[in-house]
């Protein structure tokens, strides 16, 4: 595929996503992911989970960081670009129009009754990336992962513990294992040498 086609296969893509995702940026994740990974191929699972945890720990909007990160990991920086371009097009020209008629949607009982319809889709969809990513962290067969899930878990929700610390202590652990993960296959490839 020509770097163009690229390019305008990944605007079109992100802009199809965005303009029909409904309930925040964690919906837009499974359906990218069936886009880009299943569909056309372009970034492997574990990559996407990644790309996904990297988007969520960022500032910013989930939907937005994870199709920038789509877009540079596909195409460079014209990639992030377009993918950053289709992704808040779609809702800026959506907001702008609800804005001139936000009396007339605001007391709509028609309006009411779809948007309560779509909180149930949408509570499907995040069902789906739970399920997903937590199947990927089983996969791994290692007890920590699956203790930081259980962890997290229960500190937000019975708790209360503020989400950026989770994400802050999560991140800490995480690359505290992989550091050390990573000394111990040196050692042993080193002691396999010698």
């Amino acid at each position: 595929m020509g770097k163009q086609r690229k390019l305008l296969t990944l605007f079109l893509s992100t802009l199809q996503l965005s303009a029909f995702t409904f309930g925040g940026g964690f919906v837009i994740v499974p359906l990218m992911r069936k886009k880009f990974v299943e569909e056309l191929g372009w970034i492997e699972e574990q990559e996407m989970l990644d790309f996904t945890a990297i988007a969520q720990s960022s500032p910013g909007p989930i939907a937005v960081n994870a199709s920038i990160l789509v877009g540079y990991h596909v195409a460079g920086i014209p990639g992030a670009l377009l993918t950053a371009l289709g992704t808040i097009l779609p809702p800026l020209v959506i907001i702008s129009v609800i804005s001139l008629f936000y009396q007339a949607f605001r007391d709509n009982a028609v309006v009411n009754v779809v948007m309560a319809g779509m909180l149930c889709g949408v509570a499907a969809v995040i069902c789906d990336v739970v399920i997903t990513m937590s199947r990927s962290i089983f996969k791994e067969k290692r007890i920590l992962p699956v203790v930081m899930l259980v962890a997290a878990f229960v500190a937000v929700r019975f708790f209360g513990v503020n989400i950026i610390l989770i994400i802050l202590f999560s991140g800490a652990i995480g690359a505290l294992d992989t550091w050390i993960r990573h000394r111990k296959q040196k050692e042993a490839q080193k002691n396999g040498v010698s």
